[in-house]
């Protein structure tokens, strides 16, 4: 929890502009930003996806609107920047391509179970928190944003989000085992 303050408080910071600031915050998150590449680009694009990605985030820090986003506005730019590079060494998208569907169904349920978990696990708190309420407890939106003191607007897109990732997760995973 600490850690996570720190983090937000150094992403305030950084958003204000002060240089050390967002050196910080850049070595701070490209770890994760590494690690989130792996799973989403090329061997050879990865360091490239991670420098772009990190250069995108110095430049447009200040236009963040809401510093809990920032891990999910992270993961998008990578998740864009790997995307841009494969298009520029593949700019044909294949007509046989395997649906997501047809790309899990291979796999056991205890395999597929396994999978979930880490994909939830992987989850910043926040999207998990709404994915239980939602998945599990079986709440509906209205009581989930009752119970969190939240709009309901927020906890749609949280949930849409966090459903995003955990799909993007499994997909990402599956097709990082099958090569």
């Amino acid at each position: 929890m600490a850690a996570s303050v720190e983090r937000e408080q150094l992403i305030v910071a950084a958003q204000t502009g002060d240089a050390s600031a967002i050196a910080s915050l850049l070595q701070v998150c490209q770890a994760d930003a590494r690690r989130y590449a792996y799973r989403h680009c090329r061997a050879s694009d990865i360091d490239d996806a991670v420098q772009e990605s990190l250069m995108i985030i110095a430049r447009k820090l200040g236009g963040l609107q809401a510093v809990v986003a920032f891990s999910s506005w992270l993961f998008t730019i990578i998740k864009r920047e790997c995307q841009r590079l494969g298009r520029a060494l593949l700019p044909y998208t294949s007509l046989d391509e395997i649906t997501p569907e047809q790309q899990l169904a291979h796999k056991s349920d205890d395999s597929l179970r396994m999978d979930l978990v880490a994909a939830l696990e992987s989850l910043p708190a926040h999207y998990l928190e709404v994915v239980i309420l939602r998945d599990f407890e079986e709440l509906t939106i209205a009581d989930i944003a009752a119970r969190l003191a939240e709009p309901v607007s927020t906890v749609k897109s949280r949930l849409h989000r966090a459903r995003v990732l955990v799909r993007e997760y499994l997909l990402a995973y599956d097709s990082s085992c099958s090569q």
